[in-house]
């Protein structure tokens, strides 16, 4: 049994090296996927900005790619207006994978999930870093507590996404939970990660309390 048979991810004579090919495979998208862009926040798309809790930001640097969760009360990411949003840098880690990416590279993509709503909306820009003080206050949480920063992304595309994904996935569903202790916790992940020199069992001891009153 040669290599290819036994690991078929290895056999690359059926690759898609080309757009001809691709769309030999796939056809050609309808006019209800290509009719719903728009080069700008349109007012049917607001309300999904402003109800969204979470999204995802992806961004490119010198290491590839890269996607990040960004969370916060509905509407955290505020539409300044019909091309700019606003996303505060809230309290993380000080990775700042994105922000760095973003030097780099300022195109930037971002997915809005909202719970409990089977479409997702879209949105490519280009952003850049500020910490410009009104911006800052105009971000504050509950008025108070300022984030780092905040990008500012000037919109080139927005549209929303259909609901297979989410419909296949039960992403809403309660049923589709799972329970959190059957999967690796992030202290034994770091233990193992770390070469032992970080106590798993100290870090998941303290950590839902630490990540509450760190969350701003």
């Amino acid at each position: 049994m040669s290599e290819e048979t036994s690991a078929p991810w290895l056999d690359r004579s059926h690759d898609i090296a080309d757009v001809d090919a691709l769309r030999a495979l796939y056809g050609f998208p309808s006019e209800t996927s290509l009719s719903k862009e728009a080069d700008h926040i349109h007012p049917l798309y607001r309300p999904y900005i402003e109800a969204a809790p979470f999204a995802v930001l992806a961004t490119r640097g010198p290491r590839g790619l890269d996607t990040s969760p960004r969370g916060d009360g509905p509407g955290f990411v505020q539409v300044l207006d019909a091309k700019t949003l606003l996303l505060p840098d809230r309290r993380g880690n000080k990775r700042v994978d994105s922000l760095c990416n973003v030097l780099h590279d300022p195109e930037v993509a971002l997915l809005f999930l909202i719970p409990g709503v089977p479409e997702a909306l879209r949105v490519n820009g280009r952003a850049r870093i500020s910490a410009a003080p009104a911006l800052l206050q105009r971000c504050a949480h509950e008025g108070k507590i300022l984030p780092q920063s905040v990008l500012v992304i000037e919109v080139a595309l927005v549209f929303f996404q259909c609901a297979r994904a989410i419909k296949r996935s039960g992403l809403w569903s309660a049923a589709s939970q799972i329970a959190r202790e059957s999967l690796p916790s992030p202290g034994l992940i770091l233990q193992t990660l770390s070469g032992e020199s970080i106590d798993g069992a100290a870090y998941d001891g303290e950590l839902q309390e630490r990540q509450q009153r760190t969350l701003y």
